[in-house]
């Protein structure tokens, strides 16, 4: 629950700008700083008082001890009046004193201050803090041998010498500097928010700058948004965003380059099928306007036809986006299925269409409809200029950089020259006798490219007819193998 409170808030800074952010993470660490600096402050002023009130202490003590006198056999202290009113008047206190031997058999002063927290060490001053009659005092402990030592006293002796003194002026002196720490770290703190507005301020000046180039721009403005004064740490989320853009870019090129062909390829298809309707509707020979209409249907199958076709071209363009949804496809099933489609038309056409599958499972990260729609154009343009009795065939090989899709044919292939301008859209070879819109290997490359792939073409085996290559990324899949003979029905 506690983390998951801590999440929320966390979420809810990330959701401020950035300038209330930084100010509402700094404040803080700010102020926290500065009550650790004011805290070693109050711990310094206490030493330094304690040094500095201790020392007069000792003097103190010292003062005593020149007062004291044993030559009588007893312990005298000589202590004049004006020497306490100066203690005093020096600790802005009272002040309290007693000197005793170590056994506290002759004491003078005031008895019962509180012993020293530790063996005293001979003429080492020790200082400690107490309660005498609930007021805090600060006792200073000094010890001495006597010599000679009292009467009737065998053996070495000491003598212990005390002076406490009330705290008020250590407690006035640690008070003044630990206020005058405190004004100058709230000044500190004033003047450290005011210029971390002003650097934060100057820090998302280019991004003020950014976001007025972009709101200004017009709605059909698809170049890149320049890195030119953007900050590092800004950079990759500009350059994803031309990534964005650029794709926009091609997308609504792609739109317009499919509204441009397609009002420039039906134009022609509908005017001549409008020129038809009205022959066919001035006739009045039956047989004249049976002609008429089975000109009118083949014009419209045509036509039909090419509008699937450019359809296909812009649905392979507009596929840009689509690599999420790309799953591993078995080209050797892939090419078993769209060939078991296209062998009755080949059987029509005399031609003998057979299937070569990979020995081994060929995979590939691919979007299975677009590659079929692709090698269905290729088997369509393959069956359509192949003569009767030709042969076209489908097979499946893995080679060194990628797994390959071929569709060969003993048609009347193409030179070398136009081979090169195969693929472009409405392109057509100089030797194509039958009508058509240029845009089947079109469609292929479109689809090959969006895989990361190549359209490549070469003579057939034998130097006769067309050879064009699907070649797509290979991809390591464990699967079962497939069979390397041809597809059962399949000649």
């Amino acid at each position: 629950m506690i983390r998951h409170k801590a999440r929320g808030l966390l979420d809810r800074l990330h959701t401020l700008s950035l300038r209330r952010t930084l100010l509402l993470v700094l404040l803080p660490g700010l102020l926290g700083l500065a009550a650790v600096e004011l805290w070693l402050t109050w711990r310094t002023a206490l030493d330094a008082a304690n040094a500095a009130y201790d020392r007069s202490l000792l003097g103190a003590i010292k003062a005593m001890d020149a007062n004291i006198s044993t030559a009588s056999g007893g312990l005298g202290v000589e202590l004049p009046y004006r020497m306490l009113e100066f203690f005093e008047l020096t600790a802005s206190g009272r002040v309290y004193y007693r000197v005793a031997t170590e056994n506290g058999l002759v004491e003078i002063g005031n008895a019962d201050l509180p012993a020293p927290p530790h063996e005293l060490v001979t003429e080492w001053p020790q200082f400690s803090d107490a309660v005498y009659y609930d007021t805090p005092v600060r006792i200073g402990s000094y010890a001495r041998f006597i010599d000679p030592p009292l009467a009737g006293q065998v053996g070495p002796q000491r003598l212990v010498i005390q002076v406490a003194e009330t705290l008020e002026s250590r407690q006035a002196f640690t008070r003044v500097l630990v206020l005058q720490a405190l004004a100058r770290d709230v000044l500190l703190v004033v003047a450290a928010m005011g210029a971390m507005v002003l650097i934060v301020g100057w820090a998302l000046r280019p991004l003020q700058r950014l976001r007025s180039g972009v709101q200004s721009r017009s709605a059909l403005d698809l170049t890149p948004v320049s890195t030119h004064g953007i900050p590092a740490d800004v950079r990759p989320l500009v350059e994803a965003i031309n990534h964005h853009v650029e794709r926009n870019r091609q997308q609504a090129q792609a739109h317009r380059q499919f509204v441009d062909d397609a009002s420039h390829q039906l134009r022609t298809p509908l005017t001549t099928l409008a020129t038809q309707v009205s022959f066919a509707l001035r006739e009045t020979d039956v047989q004249e306007q049976r002609r008429a209409l089975a000109a009118i249907k083949q014009q419209l199958d045509e036509t039909v036809r090419q509008t699937n076709q450019m359809l296909a071209l812009a649905r392979a363009d507009s596929a840009a986006g689509t690599e999420a949804a790309a799953e591993p496809v078995d080209l050797n099933a892939l090419a078993q299925e769209v060939a078991r489609k296209w062998w009755s038309d080949a059987r029509e056409r005399g031609l003998d269409l057979g299937l070569e599958p990979a020995p081994q499972p060929a995979w590939a990260q691919a979007h299975a409809a677009l590659l079929k729609e692709a090698l269905s154009n290729l088997l369509h343009n393959a069956l359509r200029y192949t003569p009767r009795g030709g042969q076209v065939t489908v097979s499946v090989r893995t080679q060194a950089d990628c797994v390959a899709v071929m569709v060969e044919d003993t048609g009347p292939g193409v030179t070398e020259d136009e081979m090169a301008r195969l693929g472009e859209r409405f392109y057509r070879a100089s030797g194509a006798r039958l009508p058509g819109t240029g845009l089947g290997l079109a469609i292929v490359k479109s689809v090959v490219e969006r895989h990361g792939g190549q359209l490549r073409f070469a003579p057939g085996a034998t130097g006769q007819g067309l050879c064009v290559s699907l070649c797509l990324p290979p991809m390591a899949v464990a699967a079962p193998a497939m069979a390397s003979s041809k597809a059962p029905g399949l000649p």
